[in-house]
């Protein structure tokens, strides 16, 4: 609401209200000239002689003047006047005819303003935004531990909502492509062609989309197709430049004879619908097991698989301190594997009940995955300090291969990449990778059949194919 001078009185009153005020004081003066008309007649009628009728005019004028004064003063402050307790009974004829004449004031200026201030309120769409905007504050970061208050949880439960609907529109548009595929084939007598295809599938051939160097060098069209940015950070093009990212060498350097790779759970009490209270094994750390033994025995990797817990203290779930106690370890297990040059945080992710993140690759029932950035960077305060990661663009480059080796050989395996304004211990090494792998809905085979994919495109960056 706005605050107004107030205006002058012919501002107020206008020209229409100007006139009628003369009349009214025109119409007091003849008044007032006719009462002392009547004091004079009553006195010559009385036989009163002149000089007493020279006291009476002093009289009339005297009281006319308080009366005069009174009648302005109530005129201006009505309230104060009712207040005082101004006796309503006139004393004399003038202080009659003149309290009736400026009584017609207050109401007349009341009368008049009312269409002249009116309330100032803001628009009900202006009043909405000013609500969201106090509502959508951002948290702030607990520098102890390191962890968020994690803000606009409805925003980002409609990101995925939205992330999840174009997955489900995209691979519905590659089944229907597929079939027509399939009918066009045999409709041409190609049946073995198509065998040999599938066989392909299998073996991991190309099937989805390769995206042109042009297409990914410009910035919105990266964002918007591979990225879900959290409302509470941002990024930059100078940071998500297409470019730079796939030009930076994510291949393994080290040979097998020393480990490699090493897969750790943050959180390794997540299960999904049908894990076995007690058993690991039906946990994410059975899920990270298996991914171990596939890069192991399939691809040839040395791979550490760490099963320390850190979000289950005192015999109670507690996440507050996860991610430093992990941390801890990890960098220990660095310090004595120091040619480990790939960190998996293998994660499951958590959705509403309604929500189930499966695909089918290969004919399987497939969880989705997501692979996940912290970007150490708060849109309120800038760059988080406390939390410094000199490899974020060496993360960024990572999740965006794998990103995209996913849409060539899997199209509707992966969700976009999330980003986050945390580090979540990225920096332990440039090839850091957080993956978020199905949900709490998902069942234990569906998440097992998803590390298949997810080795064999690690495999393809690694061997940088």
């Amino acid at each position: 609401m706005k605050a107004r001078k107030a205006p002058g009185l012919g501002a107020v009153w206008g020209e229409k209200g100007m006139n009628r005020l003369q009349k009214i004081i025109n119409g007091a003066a003849w008044i007032a000239i006719a009462a002392l008309g009547l004091y004079i007649l009553g006195y010559g009628v009385r036989g009163r002689t002149l000089p007493k009728l020279g006291y009476a005019v002093r009289k009339v004028l005297t009281n006319a003047e308080g009366t005069l004064q009174n009648a302005a003063a109530k005129c201006l402050y009505p309230g104060l006047a009712y207040a005082a307790g101004a006796d309503g009974t006139a004393a004399s004829l003038d202080e009659l005819l003149i309290r009736e004449a400026a009584e017609l004031f207050p109401l007349f200026s009341f009368i008049e303003q009312q269409e002249l201030y009116e309330t100032a309120s803001e628009s009900a769409v202006t009043y909405e935004i000013l609500i969201q905007g106090g509502a959508h504050d951002e948290n702030e970061i607990d520098a102890q531990t390191g962890e968020a208050f994690d803000i606009a949880e409805k925003v980002e439960e409609e990101n995925l909502r939205a992330a999840q609907e174009e997955q489900a529109a995209r691979e519905q548009e590659r089944r229907e492509q597929e079939a027509l595929a399939q009918a066009e084939a045999e409709a041409a007598g190609q049946t073995e062609a198509g065998s040999q295809a599938a066989g392909a599938v299998q073996s991991g051939a190309v099937l989805g989309t390769e995206y042109t160097l042009e297409q990914l060098s410009d910035f919105d069209f990266l964002k918007n197709n591979f990225y879900i940015v959290e409302s509470n950070t941002d990024i930059s093009s100078d940071l998500l430049d297409a470019e730079t990212l796939l030009g930076m060498d994510m291949t393994m350097k080290q040979d097998s004879s020393a480990p490699q790779i090493l897969i750790y759970h943050t959180h390794s009490q997540e299960g999904f619908v049908d894990s076995v209270p007690g058993d690991s094994s039906t946990t994410i750390v059975g899920v990270g097991e298996y991914l171990a033994e596939l890069l192991r025995d399939t691809y040839g990797y040395n791979v550490i698989h760490n099963t320390g817990v850190y979000d289950f203290i005192d015999g109670k779930l507690d996440r507050n301190q996860a991610y430093t106690l992990a941390a801890e370890d990890v960098e220990q297990i660095l310090a004595e594997n120091p040619t480990i040059e790939v960190i998996i945080d293998l994660h499951r992710d958590g959705v509403q009940e309604d929500t189930h993140l499966v695909t089918e690759v290969n004919g399987k029932p497939t969880a989705q995955i997501m692979f996940f950035n912290g970007l150490s960077f708060s849109k309120r305060n800038g760059p988080i300090g406390y939390l410094e990661n000199p490899y974020i663009g060496e993360n960024l480059a990572l999740s965006l291969q794998m990103k995209l080796g996913c849409e060539k050989y899997y199209p509707g395996f992966t969700r976009k990449v999330y980003l986050k304004s945390l580090r979540y211990n990225l920096h332990l090494r440039p090839k850091s990778l957080l993956v978020e792998a199905g949900a709490q809905t998902n069942t234990l085979q569906e998440m097992l059949n998803a590390m298949e994919p997810l080795a064999y495109v690690l495999n393809q960056v690694l061997k940088g194919n």
